[in-house]
């Protein structure tokens, strides 16, 4: 009945937007387990591509019946919009809590820019400009795919691992940025779970195991002069992920200099329907605003 469901989901969502889905596609596999996509090709291409991580806290079902992350609904009429304005888009599954911990998914989602990258090609699209949108959790790893270095090992057989994982432009939705931070009851157990590990004391030295792996996990801790742009958008009545967890980042990126918005949603709470907000949240075409600014070339858009 679930995979009944799941098509169904899809097939409504292709017929509606007239446009050609691709199902799991294998971007990956650790230790045999496959990592999968799903691609959504636009009715008419821009030429970009949209990597899309769904909120999951880190976390999926156990058991053979689990629910795959791509199958998320949280953004799957949201990204019409970024279809319907030639992007196309490719909708993660990554490796999660409970069984797997940081930095699995880290990895992961750095293995499905790269992946993308090496068949951009087949997917008509820049291999120089890939964005990313995510939400939650989702957008805790677009962070950290804007902020790592990212560099391929061009020695790998495996001609994936050679394409950089570093993305081009971000939009990032009630992102957790800094893991010692996220001080709301939920947000920290789940942030705990993820990392196999409670929070360091105040001020721990970085010598120590617990504070070393909370600073590696964070993205505001590897914002650089060279990252991307970055869209926030995060409600500030947000009881999980505290809206000072996107100030915090948006203050790490003016201080390198990175092209930065956030934007409050007043009364928004934690999900990309921002509940309790006080003002309707056309968030998708804010993303598609600024993927549009700061993605594509200026020259590539005039000359369409």
């Amino acid at each position: 009945m679930r995979l009944l469901t799941s098509f169904s989901i899809l097939l409504a969502w292709s017929l509606a937007a007239q446009q050609p889905v691709e199902t799991n596609v294998v971007f990956g596999s650790h230790s045999g387990l496959a990592l999968l996509m799903d691609v959504y090709r636009p009715p008419s291409s821009n030429g970009y591509g949209i990597v899309v991580i769904p909120g999951s806290g880190w976390h999926t079902e156990l058991g053979y019946s689990a629910r795959l992350l791509k199958e998320s609904k949280e953004f799957l009429t949201h990204i019409q919009k970024l279809n319907a304005a030639g992007y196309s888009t490719f909708v993660v599954t990554h490796r999660a809590a409970p069984r797997f911990k940081f930095p699995a998914a880290v990895e992961d989602v750095q293995r499905a820019v790269r992946y993308v990258r090496q068949h951009a090609a087949r997917y008509g699209i820049n291999k120089d400009r890939i964005g990313a949108l995510g939400g939650s959790s989702g957008g805790h790893l677009v962070s950290m795919l804007g902020t790592l270095d990212g560099k391929g090992n061009p020695d790998d057989p495996d001609g994936v691992e050679q394409q950089s994982s570093k993305v081009q432009c971000v939009v990032a939705l009630y992102p957790a940025t800094d893991m010692a931070k996220v001080d709301t009851p939920f947000g920290s157990v789940t942030v705990t779970a993820f990392l196999g590990m409670r929070a360091p004391r105040n001020n721990a030295a970085l010598t120590q195991l617990d504070a070393k792996l909370y600073w590696d996990a964070s993205p505001v801790n590897h914002v650089t002069a060279d990252d991307p742009p970055f869209l926030l958008i995060h409600g500030d009545g947000d009881k999980i992920v505290p809206y000072n967890q996107s100030e915090l980042m948006e203050a790490a990126l003016k201080k390198a200099g990175v092209a930065v918005k956030l934007v409050r949603v007043p009364g928004g709470g934690h999900g990309s329907s921002f509940p309790g907000a006080t003002e309707t949240m056309d968030w998708a075409g804010q993303a598609v605003q600024w993927f549009d600014a700061h993605l594509r070339r200026k020259s590539d858009a005039t000359n369409e």
